[in-house]
């Protein structure tokens, strides 16, 4: 019995040698290409900067998308004249933007106000698996209104779009401080 327990639990005893350290905590390495704008070439009552990258989809009533091919995203941009309309047009902005309440962790708003160009609006960065994590809109409150809205073309989980997300991001912020609307 004795030369039995031997022949089976001392090799295991005697294999065990090195000590077992946990892994290190691995992150996600995601490279984007460099960035580089241009202004948009297409006639528009404005004009603003984009993504060299980008594909620029025309299409009616001044609407245009800019899609992100690699990426998976697209940011709807919607244009509509200001007609004595503006309290509407803004009212239905924000709805828009708290329809996704339901889905949305937090709803982070960012007011923008560029006087010298007449450019004045709001950013809502949406947290959580809602269906667009940033909308946002832009006016002169005069004439033009300008809403805008970044979708991702996956099932939303937060956590694994943030990395494009907070790069897409950074190019909103620049299409809304570069517009400017032509007379």
């Amino acid at each position: 019995m004795r030369n039995l327990f031997l022949l089976f639990f001392l090799p295991i005893f005697l294999s065990c040698k090195n000590d077992v350290f946990p892994k290190p905590k691995a992150y996600l390495s995601l490279t984007y290409a460099e960035k580089t704008y241009e202004s948009l070439k297409l006639k528009r009552p404005y004009t603003f900067k984009v993504l060299q990258n980008t594909t620029i989809i025309d299409d009616e009533n001044n609407w245009l998308t800019i899609k992100y091919p690699k990426l998976k995203a697209s940011i709807d941009i919607t244009y509509r004249p200001v007609n004595n309309n503006i309290k509407e047009l803004l009212t239905e902005a924000e709805k828009l933007v708290f329809k996704h309440t339901a889905k949305a962790e937090q709803i982070i708003p960012k007011d923008f106000i560029n006087e010298e160009k007449k450019v004045f609006g709001s950013i809502y960065e949406i947290t959580g698996n809602a269906a667009s994590h940033i909308q946002f809109h832009v006016t002169d409150s005069t004439k033009n209104f300008i809403k805008g809205s970044l979708y991702f073309y996956a099932k939303p989980n937060y956590d694994s779009i943030l990395p494009a997300l907070n790069y897409i991001k950074e190019d909103i912020l620049r299409l809304v401080e570069t517009l400017e609307w032509k007379e």
